[in-house]
C-alpha cells in the first residue's frame, strides 16, 4: 500500500514542477505570485495517494481560502528497507504563506532513497493560524502512529521542517501530549510527542534572542510576521520552552541566517541536558533545502549538501 507514491515522487522530482519557489513567482507588479505557488503545490499532491489528516475534516478548517485543500500527508515507504522503521514528517517552508516544493517533494525523496519512510505534509497556511499548522503536524504524528500496523512503520517519528517547516517542527518538539486515553477516535488516542526534531534553518529565538531574526521581542509584537501577541510570541519560541521531556534536536544552517539563532537553541538545550547535533556551513543562503542544485536558488554546494548524509546517520541513531 502506497508503493506507488514513490514512484510518483521520483517523477515528480524529475520534472521539478514543484521547486519553483515564491521567489519565481512574480506578478507583472513584483509582488509575489502565491496563486501560483499554491496551485502547482495542489498540482502535484493531487497526483499522489494522499492521507487526509481528519477524516470528517480538520476542526477549524472552513474554506475560508479555496486555495488550500484539507491538511494531509502523502506517505512514501522508505526503499529497500529489511526492517519496520520509523517515519520522517517533512514541513517545507514558505513563511506560512506558500510552499516551497523543494523542501518538501525534494526531500522526501533523498530520505526515501536513504531507507526512511517519509510523510509529506501539507499544513495550513494564513489566513489560517499557526496554531492550526501546528494542529496539523500534532495531528500527523499522532495518525502515523495510529495507523502503523497498516502502513508497516515502527512506532517512532521524526519532524523535520526548513524555515517555517523548521519552526512548525520546533514548536511540536516542544508543546506536546500523551493523547486521551478516553477519546473516542483512535487517532486522538496517541502521543504527539516527536521522537527526533530535524531543524533546517528554522530555530529563530524570538524570545531568546532580542533583535531577533524578524523582530525585537522587546518591541510590538504586532509588527512580527509570525505571531499576535506577547503570548503568542513566548509560546512559539522553542528556546523558552525546553523541559526534560523535549526530544533530541538535529539542527542545521548557513552563517548567513544569522547563527545566534542555533546558538541560544543549543544553550537552551545543554542547560536542561538534550542532546543534539549543530552544522553551520559558511557557504550558502537561506533556502537551500539539499543543496545540491534541486533547490529554487539552483545553488549546488556539496560541502553543505552533506548535511543529509549527516542527519541520517543521526536518526538512525535516534531510532528512526
Amino acid at each position: 500500500m502506497f508503493e506507488s507514491n514513490y514512484e510518483i515522487l521520483a517523477q515528480v522530482c524529475r520534472e521539478k514542477s514543484v521547486i519553483r519557489h515564491i521567489s519565481k513567482h512574480r506578478n507583472p507588479d513584483g509582488t509575489m505570485d502565491i496563486d501560483g505557488n499554491l496551485k502547482i503545490w495542489n498540482d502535484a499532491i493531487a497526483r499522489f495517494q494522499q492521507i487526509q489528516l481528519w477524516e470528517e475534516g480538520a476542526p477549524g478548517y472552513d474554506g475560508r481560502d479555496p486555495r488550500q485543500p484539507q491538511p494531509s500527508i502523502i506517505f512514501v515507504p522508505g526503499q529497500n528497507r529489511t526492517e519496520k522503521r520509523g517515519t520522517i514528517i517533512v514541513a517545507h517552508g514558505g513563511g506560512f504563506e506558500s510552499r516551497t516544493g523543494c523542501e518538501g517533494m525534494h526531500v522526501a525523496k533523498w530520505f526515501s532513497d536513504a531507507g526512511f519512510n517519509t510523510a509529506i505534509l501539507t499544513y495550513r497556511l494564513k489566513p489560517y493560524s499557526r496554531w492550526d499548522a501546528m494542529a496539523d503536524m500534532q495531528r500527523a504524528i499522532r495518525l502515523l502512529r495510529a495507523r502503523r500496523q497498516e502502513l508497516n512503520i515502527s512506532h517512532q517519528v521524526a519532524v523535520m521542517g526548513f524555515s517555517a517547516g523548521g519552526m512548525l517542527s520546533a514548536n511540536c518538539a516542544t508543546h506536546f501530549d500523551e493523547g486521551c486515553p478516553e477519546a473516542a477516535d483512535e487517532v486522538e488516542r496517541q502521543s504527539c510527542r516527536p521522537d527526533a526534531a530535524v531543524l533546517g534553518y528554522g530555530a529563530f529565538a524570538f524570545a531568546g534572542l532580542p533583535g531577533g531574526f524578524f523582530v525585537d521581542p522587546f518591541a510590538d509584537v504586532t509588527h512580527n510576521p509570525f505571531v499576535a501577541s506577547k503570548q503568542e510570541l513566548i509560546y512559539f519560541a522553542p528556546e523558552v520552552n525546553i523541559t526534560l521531556h523535549t526530544p533530541p534536536f538535529f539542527i542545521w544552517q548557513t552563517n548567513s541566517d544569522d547563527p545566534r539563532h542555533a546558538f541560544t537553541l543549543g544553550q537552551a538545550l545543554t542547560a536542561v541536558g538534550i542532546p543534539f547535533e549543530m552544522h553551520l556551513f559558511p557557504q550558502g543562503v537561506h533556502g537551500m533545502a539539499l543543496a545540491d542544485g534541486n533547490n529554487d536558488l539552483s545553488m549546488d554546494i556539496p560541502h553543505v549538501a552533506r548535511w543529509a548524509q549527516l542527519c541520517a546517520e543521526w536518526l538512525r541513531e535516534q531510532g528512526i
